[in-house]
């Protein structure tokens, strides 16, 4: 008997990426691809969304796997190099570089001539107020004015920034990075040549319209979550694209008061009956999952009785006709990601990313 499977549904990811394009009709579209592509898998997405306008990655190795696949797309190496040595990797793949840190800058400007194939595209980020990584607004002049004179760069030097709280529609922080960035452009418009803007993410796609400004940076909406608090994909006509499943392997019956699981969390409130599934944290599914979190069996609900295992889960079925062998959803096109999510206190970025390699990808 086959358990813990992960299907991945292609026409989803493409659905959703159409879904991107309405919220912003014709801006280039820069897919997120980092992460194995969110947990999907980074080959198999990249051929999902090819369609996309460009790939954005987190590490060098990502961006080489996606060229040694055939993929010509436009690349970008969101948090840049690590070493300076990476430079000529960089420039032979006609990679994209984020620049967010003086010693990056300072390492473009020590390579001479003839030393890279080709100039390399560089985005320099601002930190626009998430102070996590980024120029500060003050400093991106001078930045902008020592990146065009360096030989390593193309004069067409591009700007972006990240976005804190915009999956928060109560914060005004979004309005405030907004304004932030776009003081920056008399300055931008002055030093660079043709260069490009990006600043949304998915919550800003969906609930930031002004933001909507160059290239859209679409993450988790492609993957079937909403980006959004107290939201689900639906409420954005975005599809599931990850269904987790397995397989009951036992069905206990249980007297009132009978503690279930790890240290008896749970215990019967009557006579009742327990279905075991082979799914644990071994397989990603999140250890603090509470009860109650909904797990579907035989497209049934039914709600999570006991602590999550290493290899197994416990569900309270009563006199449901449940039987050894009933298929089981944990999350996917019948449940959603986001409520597993809320009930684990944690997000779907982290479900999907979560997987382990004991989990098998089917791709459809």
């Amino acid at each position: 008997m086959e358990v813990a499977v992960a299907t991945i549904h292609t026409s989803a990811l493409a659905h959703n990426l159409e879904q991107v394009r309405k919220h912003a009709p014709g801006h280039p579209v820069m897919v997120m691809l980092k992460a194995n592509a969110y947990g999907h898998g980074l080959i198999e997405s990249a051929h999902a969304l090819h369609t996309a306008d460009a790939f954005g990655v987190a590490r060098l190795h990502e961006a080489v796997t996606l060229r040694e696949a055939g993929f010509q797309h436009r690349i970008v190496l969101l948090e840049g190099f690590f070493e300076a040595k990476e430079l000529p990797l960089i420039a032979t793949l006609q990679l994209d570089v984020v620049v967010h840190q003086q010693w990056q800058l300072e390492a473009l400007e020590l390579v001479e001539d003839g030393e890279l194939e080709q100039p390399i595209a560089v985005w320099l980020k601002v930190d626009s107020g998430m102070h996590r990584i980024g120029v500060a607004p003050e400093l991106t002049d001078a930045y902008l004015r020592r990146l065009q004179n360096c030989l390593a760069v193309r004069a067409d030097i591009n700007l972006m920034t990240h976005f804190a709280c915009a999956d928060d529609l109560h914060s005004t922080m979004t309005q405030s990075q907004l304004a932030t960035f776009e003081s920056l452009y008399p300055s931008f418009s002055e030093h660079t040549f043709g260069g490009e803007v990006s600043l949304a993410n998915s919550a800003a796609i969906i609930a930031h319209s002004a933001s909507h400004q160059g290239w859209l940076r679409p993450g988790i909406m492609l993957y079937g979550a909403s980006p959004m608090q107290h939201r689900q994909a639906s409420d954005h006509q975005l599809q599931a694209t990850m269904t987790l499943n397995s397989k009951v392997i036992a069905v206990r019956e249980l007297a009132a008061g009978e503690p279930v699981g790890y240290g008896a969390r749970w215990r019967t409130p009557k006579a009742t009956r327990i279905a075991v599934v082979a799914m644990g944290y071994g397989d990603g599914y999140p250890r603090h999952a509470e009860d109650g979190t909904p797990v579907m069996i035989n497209n049934q609900r039914f709600p999570l009785a006991g602590r999550v295992s290493m290899d197994m889960l416990t569900v309270d079925i009563a006199d449901a006709d449940v039987r050894v062998g009933d298929p089981v959803e944990l999350w996917g096109q019948q449940l959603s990601a986001d409520e597993v999510a809320r009930c684990a206190d944690t997000i779907a970025y982290e479900l999907f990313c979560g997987m382990t390699r004991r989990v098998k990808f089917r791709y459809c």
